[in-house]
This record gives structure tokens, C-alpha cells and sequence, in this order.
């Protein structure tokens, strides 16, 4: 299973996460992970200048290939996205009122969103030759309100 992140790595968001019943989010790693390739597919990939011969092509589309991402780019991210989409959902009672859980959801949310956002305006590396490294021509950001030509 491919992830973004790990169970350390949540920990180091928030400490106290294994207290709650739950000892292995790995399911749930794989879960964010596909979530964020498929936003990567319908936000990113439409916008990048590459080639037929440096993606693949199935039919008419060319597809992006997760393994060429650089995946520590996305760790936080990862990071926030399972514990707004999975985990706190799992936990919280979904009271009318709100509870500690709920709120928490919500603020990982809000902090997935602005990372992914960030990530797309900085710049995706992916390794389009396959060559094992990134250059500064390989990170492609995402351009709103702009022509591309």
C-alpha cells in the first residue's frame, strides 16, 4: 500500500492520537492517499506541459503516475487529510453541539485545504524522465487567472 504518511507522522501533529482505541491508521494512510492522488488528477495533472513521450498515454489522456511524485511534498498534507476525512470522523459522536472531535475535524479540514492549495501554487514535483531526481523543470505549479501559451 502507497501512503504519504505514516502513524509517526501523525503523532507529530497530534501526540496523543493512539490514546483513542485506534492502533494502526495504515488503512486509512491508504485511503488519503488515493484521495490525493485523484485531487492531483482532476486539479493538477490537466495543467502540466508534458510531452507523450515523457507520460503515458491511455487512449486519448495521459495519465499521471503516482510512483514519479515526489512524495514528501505531501506528507503534511497527507497528514491533515486523514485526520479530517478518517480518523476524527471515526471519533466524534457528531453531538448537535459539537464535540472536541468535530471541531477537530473541521480545523484539519480547513488546514488540508490551504496545504493543498499551497502545494499546487508552489509547484508538483514530478519526475517526468524517470531519472530518480527532480529538477526545477519538473515542478509544475498550478496557474490561476493566467494563459498558459
Amino acid at each position: 500500500m502507497a501512503t504519504f504518511a505514516s502513524d509517526s507522522n501523525l503523532q507529530e501533529y497530534e501526540p496523543e492520537i493512539l490514546k483513542f482505541g485506534i492502533q494502526d491508521f495504515s488503512d486509512l494512510h491508504a485511503k488519503s492517499y488515493d484521495d490525493i492522488i485523484r485531487l492531483l488528477q482532476i486539479k493538477w495533472w490537466p495543467t502540466t506541459q508534458y510531452s507523450t513521450i515523457d507520460v503515458s498515454v491511455i487512449g486519448n489522456q495521459s495519465r499521471l503516475s503516482p510512483s514519479r511524485l515526489d512524495s514528501t511534498q505531501f506528507t503534511r498534507a497527507a497528514v491533515y487529510h486523514v485526520l479530517a476525512s478518517y480518523i476524527y470522523p471515526r471519533l466524534s459522536t457528531f453531538d448537535p453541539d459539537g464535540d472536541a472531535f468535530q471541531n477537530k475535524m473541521n480545523y484539519y479540514k480547513q488546514r488540508f485545504e490551504e496545504e493543498f492549495e499551497l502545494i499546487l501554487r508552489e509547484g508538483v514535483s514530478y519526475d517526468s524522465d524517470s531519472s530518480g531526481t527532480y529538477t526545477d523543470s519538473e515542478r509544475t505549479s498550478f496557474h490561476t487567472g493566467r494563459l498558459i501559451r
